[in-house]
């Protein structure tokens, strides 16, 4: 029954957190929008000190349940291995395995180094819902949007406009490349060996494994009815139970309840911890506690980093033939307030690009910024009136804004290039930059001011443009805009 209960609960939470990145319509997030506020390393970027502590409350009381049934990428390991144990003989295909520490504690060390030195990209590559994001955004998604547009398709050969096409674009290689080589890796594991990377590599089980050890609620093993048949170890997906000796890992079970599902004897139960002393574990604690002790003052140090910082401080036509100019400084959206709040506190989970809805979001290809969300504006612009990003965002990197702050946020500039403007190259007469512009930051003024009936050019008031690119997106000069918006480091009010 626990079984059926823990899988039903896993199911609903996958499948809800994946449509987060797969749905182009905002509707998904109004009521799901809470699975990604829950996770855990959203909640520890954000300082959201309730859902820390009450997931390590949570894991305290019932074990390592978080892995089992929130973690997106854990339940899609789940998945894999479920399809590899309907092989006829691969149905009881695991063994107990003894805990991999000192490989643990390397990837728990890179993970907290990452985080106190800024360098994100380390940490979202090895951080669970960071990686299941950006396999559902970057592979997911477009098999998703090609279906949507296949429907749309038939729908409109029968007179029925029930669905729309969209744009299914791929944002960066990059992040295509990370996603699939991660995709693929979880997959051979999950296929051969059930939780290898959640025992091994993840960090959030590391940490979840080290308090999971006190949980007061565990499988326990009753040695007076078990029979020696090693069925609960040979269905272990987590590798955890040494049936010869009795002894269950802790640290790295998660609670799936296989083993008492399996069970014919009715040897193991999920029960309240005996009092006295059961053997739990064959690998010696004080090692696991000193990294436990050395990664918190790791992640400690840098929360009190990021706490610091926090304190100071939609649709047009596909525009063809674009091209990204060479920005000195990237843009980033209106609630992030500075690049360096963004850099510091990003996940780069991918779902604030997945839910734009004007396609100028995509992932980063700086190395220090690799995957960090930045904006671009030659498939759209950022309507003044959209706040869908910092909506969305489970950190604060993006922070929640109003329409009317950030009508009046200055997140860059608009820069005109003389050589690229039509009305000098082609001698005709444009003003798409003005009539466009939502801040009346562009008004048109002769090119020569005694010939006022002459050639119109753009003049640009820096102290009212707000950087939202409607000027860039809509100049018709090819293959780069004779108008593009420089970003701004620090965002500031006009």
């Amino acid at each position: 029954m626990l079984r059926k209960i823990r899988i039903t609960l896993a199911i609903i939470a996958f499948v809800a957190i994946t449509l987060l990145f797969l749905d182009f319509t905002g509707t998904i997030h109004t009521w799901f929008g809470w699975l990604a506020d829950i996770q855990f390393l959203p909640a520890l970027m954000a300082l959201n000190f309730v859902v820390i502590i009450a997931l390590i409350v949570l894991t305290l009381v019932m074990g390592r349940v978080y892995c089992s049934i929130i973690c997106p990428l854990g339940v899609m390991q789940d998945i894999v291995s479920w399809f590899s144990s309907r092989r006829k003989k691969k149905k009881a295909r695991f063994k107990y395995t003894k805990n991999k520490v000192l490989l643990r504690a390397i990837f728990l060390f890179l993970f907290g180094l990452g985080l106190c030195s800024g360098f994100t990209a380390l940490v979202s590559i090895i951080a669970p819902y960071s990686a299941y994001g950006r396999i559902a955004s970057s592979l997911f998604a477009p098999l998703w949007q090609w279906g949507n547009n296949l429907l749309a398709f038939m729908a409109q050969r029968a007179d029925s406009y029930a669905f729309y096409e969209v744009d299914v674009w791929f944002k960066s290689l990059p992040v295509i490349i990370v996603a699939a080589v991660t995709f693929v890796t979880l997959i051979v594991l999950a296929w051969r060996s059930g939780r290898t990377w959640c025992n091994t590599i993840c960090p959030v089980g590391t940490v979840l494994g080290m308090l999971s050890k006190y949980s007061l609620f565990r499988p326990v093993i009753d040695t007076t009815k078990c029979n020696g048949c090693t069925l609960c170890s040979r269905k272990c997906k987590a590798s955890c139970i040494d049936a010869k000796n009795h002894n269950i890992d802790y640290s790295r079970c998660v609670a799936c309840m296989d083993c008492i599902d399996n069970c014919s004897q009715g040897a193991i139960s999920y029960r309240l911890k005996p009092h006295k002393s059961v053997k739990g574990t064959t690998e010696p604690t004080d090692k696991a506690r000193r990294t436990f002790i050395a990664t918190s003052a790791i992640v400690g140090s840098s929360l009190i980093a990021n706490a610091q910082h926090k304190k100071v401080d939609g649709g047009l036509a596909v525009i063809q033939d674009k091209k990204i100019p060479n920005r000195a400084t990237p843009i980033v959206p209106a609630g992030a307030m500075s690049i360096k709040h963004l850099s510091e506190c990003c996940t780069t989970c991918q779902l604030c690009i997945s839910a734009c809805p004007n396609q100028v979001l995509r992932p980063s290809d700086d190395l220090m910024r690799l995957m960090q969300p930045e904006m671009s504006y030659e498939r759209g612009y950022c309507r003044p009136e959209c706040t869908r990003c910092s909506d969305v965002c489970p950190t604060d990197a993006i922070r929640p804004i109003t329409v009317e702050d950030k009508s009046s946020t200055q997140i860059g500039r608009a820069v005109w290039i003389k050589e690229n403007c039509v009305v000098l190259t082609d001698n005709v007469s444009c003003g798409n930059c003005a009539r466009r512009c939502p801040s009346g930051a562009i008004i048109m003024v002769a090119l020569d001011r005694e010939k006022p009936d002459g050639p119109q050019i753009p003049a640009i008031d820096t102290e009212k443009c707000i950087g939202c690119g409607a000027c860039e997106n809509l100049c018709p000069a090819r293959p780069f805009s004779a108008i593009y918006v420089e970003g701004n480091q620090v965002h500031h009010t006009i």
